[in-house]
């Protein structure tokens, strides 16, 4: 059976709530731990403690999952900024969580978005990311 190209979008389930939360709990807990801080508030006063995270390698690049829990994090900073929300989406990927834009079929892979530039050696800077999703989403306004 081929596979669609189109992405299908679904709202999330309570199972993917309960996921993404143990992520962002992930997340919280590695912050708290080294640097004392308290729980993620899911805006943009979240991108220094995510952007140490990432400087400190408190997570390196074979901690995939782990990586992809800082993705979320950065992912509710997003919705937090622009007309984002959490969707799953069922893609030629499979079936993952995402950042929907508005009602449109176009969506942002925070899941991913750290990960796979930590994976590759690149230098991840949160606020150029945020920068960049803010510039690419202009041309679907």
């Amino acid at each position: 059976m081929a596979r669609s190209l189109t992405p299908q979008f679904n709202e999330l389930s309570d199972s993917d709530r309960v996921r993404l939360d143990q992520q962002r709990a992930i997340v919280a807990a590695t912050a708290k731990q080294k640097y004392g801080t308290g729980g993620l508030t899911k805006t943009v006063a979240d991108l220094p403690v995510l952007q140490r995270l990432i400087d400190d390698n408190a997570f390196n690049k074979t901690q995939t999952y782990e990586l992809q829990c800082l993705g979320v994090a950065f992912g509710d900073v997003l919705a937090s900024e622009l007309p984002l929300s959490w969707a799953m989406v069922t893609d030629e990927y499979g079936t993952d969580p995402t950042l929907r834009y508005k009602d449109r079929p176009v969506n942002i892979n925070a899941l991913t978005m750290i990960s796979k530039r930590v994976e590759r050696g690149e230098v991840v800077n949160l606020v150029q990311l945020r920068q960049i999703t803010r510039d690419q989403l202009r041309q679907w306004q």
